[in-house]
């Protein structure tokens, strides 16, 4: 038994590293799960990770060690990420500039393993649909895309017209599923009285009839009524 779980801890240990070097190696694609063929890569990588380290013939024994391994190994690493910036680098590498001044940097596409079909995918994501537009595209450390577009294709702001704003803050959730939250109602400086009178200027004679209400810093109510009564369709929001 106890040899069991020693060879446990040392197969662990030997394949938790070899991981991480794998994973290195394949890229940071892997843990972006850019496609379908990365993501079952994912899967099938951690299932023979856990096929390796299980013995058969004791598995609850080697796979309650593997877990408690993992974990600790896990934090470690995690540990040494922050103290140590040669390990950092190490494992979890630099961030890579993909686009620079609406130019492709192909050496670093390469090195990505990165088609031109998956990068303009991603920059489609941040809402960039020409590689010209685009002054940085930075692929982070964990496979997410930065996208910088060039000053004059950025989105015109309140800011940029010298326009003051006030900010509405974060929604309090003023009735859900029917049911008055009154310490938010309170915190807000509102009563029964003022909610009553708002729900009747939109036609809601109930607090039941209120799915969700929410209130911003500007005191003004979101709400969204019951809808039990018109059954959907098939196909009604298009996306069945």
């Amino acid at each position: 038994m106890e040899k069991i779980f020693f060879i446990t801890i040392l197969k662990g240990i030997l394949i938790y590293i070899l991981a991480l070097f794998l994973t290195r190696r394949i890229g940071r694609k892997l843990i972006s799960k850019m496609d379908f063929f990365d993501f079952i890569m994912g899967v099938s990588l951690g299932s023979l990770v856990a096929n390796a380290v299980i013995d058969k013939q004791f598995a609850t024994l080697s796979a309650t060690t593997a877990l408690v391994l993992f974990s600790v190994l896990t934090i470690f690493t995690g540990y040494l990420n922050m103290k140590s910036f040669t390990f950092r680098k190490l494992i979890n590498s630099e961030p890579v500039t993909l686009i620079e001044n609406g130019t492709i940097v192909d050496e670093n596409m390469k090195k990505m393993k990165l088609t031109i079909n998956e990068l303009k995918m991603k920059l489609r994501e941040k809402d960039a649909f020409n590689v010209a537009d685009v002054e940085f595209a930075i692929m982070e450390a964990d496979g997410n895309f930065s996208v910088l577009p060039k000053s004059d294709k950025k989105p015109l702001t309140p800011y940029h017209m010298n326009i003051q704003t006030a900010s509405t803050g974060l929604e309090k959730d003023i009735i859900i599923d029917g049911k008055i939250m009154e310490e938010n109602l309170t915190s807000a400086g509102l009563d029964k009285d003022w909610l009553t009178s708002a729900l009747t200027k939109q036609n809601i004679k109930d607090y039941s009839e209120v799915f969700y209400a929410g209130l911003d810093n500007t005191k003004k109510l979101y709400i969204s009524k019951k809808s039990s009564t018109n059954k959907e369709t098939h196909g009604k929001y298009g996306i069945e």
